[in-house]
């Protein structure tokens, strides 16, 4: 908090419960119901039954991988967009900003949060982006995969979650090293579908559209011009927009603002910060430049979106 003003909230695993489940746990796979008996520090593991049907934006300080067995929802990471059906694997890392929204009736699969430390018996955790390309800001966080890497990484969850249960001599380490195994079944997948290096086959227009992408993730509230973006990509403005506007519909300013939107509605909806407070923190010069800003791309007032989804 600085100035009275508190910045969107950094999910730690032990105030984040309220945001991903619901009161109904489902069942009582790994940590669905809260049971003290089956904490291990830095990591929690549940299925999708009690899961909220949508979420965010928001941001956490730890790493997160789901597992989609059946249905679909969809996911925004940054300024990108997934749409998850049966096989699909998802991460994200400490920081990110991402949402979920629109969770089909037949949904059903595992997700699971560790902390950079969780792993350090193992790999350090300033390496993990390394061996896992998937982590990276670079990387791609969602993913499919073929059935028998799914059963693999499904036979795995089912003994973290037996570990959990019966709490018998070295779980701790156990639950880590099917962690690691689960991270490694993803990245023989990632490799065998050659995704490091997807981005050698697309075209320039495509490359400069995911790296500038990967910028405005990254440097959005800092630097909120094309200009910004345009000089550390070696390229005119003219050209980011064009380029921009000519492959996905919107131009590289309107990208700007989606980052800026994503931020809003997080403050909106996790801070208790004022619709003013919220204005002069994203550099608007004043409340009524981010209502107008606001509803134009929501057709809701801030006040409005912050009231019906809390």
């Amino acid at each position: 908090m600085k100035n009275g003003f508190t910045d969107i909230p950094k999910y730690k695993l032990e105030n984040f419960r309220h945001i991903h489940r619901q009161n109904n746990p489902g069942s009582d796979f790994g940590n669905n119901i809260p049971d003290d008996s089956k904490i291990i520090e830095g990591f929690e593991i549940y299925s999708s039954d009690g899961m909220v049907p949508s979420k965010g934006p928001l941001k956490s300080i730890f790493y997160r991988i789901g597992i989609t067995v059946t249905g679909s929802l969809n996911m925004q990471v940054g300024l990108d967009e997934y749409g998850h059906r049966p096989g699909t694997l998802t991460f994200t890392f400490p920081s990110q900003i991402f949402s979920t929204s629109n969770l089909s009736d037949d949904a059903f699969g595992y997700y699971m949060f560790f902390t950079p430390e969780f792993l350090n018996d193992i790999i350090p955790s300033i390496k993990i982006a390394d061996e896992f390309p998937f982590y990276d800001i670079s990387g791609r966080p969602v993913f499919q995969i073929e059935n028998d890497e799914l059963e693999n990484i499904l036979l795995l969850v089912t003994k973290i979650n037996t570990e959990l249960q019966y709490k018998k001599s070295g779980r701790n380490k156990a639950i880590k090293m099917y962690v690691y195994l689960i991270l490694l079944e993803a990245r023989r997948s990632y490799e065998r579908q050659n995704m490091a290096n997807a981005n050698c086959f697309l075209s320039d227009c495509s490359k400069l559209i995911n790296r500038f992408k990967k910028l405005v993730t990254q440097y959005y509230l800092d630097k909120k011009q094309v200009n910004d973006y345009a000089q550390m990509l070696s390229v005119s403005p003219n050209h980011l927009n064009r380029i921009v506007k000519e492959n996905t519909g919107k131009t590289a300013s309107e990208a700007i603002k989606e980052m800026i939107l994503q931020e809003a509605k997080s403050l909106l909806l996790y801070t208790e910060n004022s619709v003013s407070e919220i204005a002069y923190r994203l550099n608007f010069s004043d409340p009524a430049s981010f209502n107008r800003f606001f509803k134009n791309s929501t057709n809701e007032t801030p006040l409005a979106h912050r009231s019906r989804h809390n």
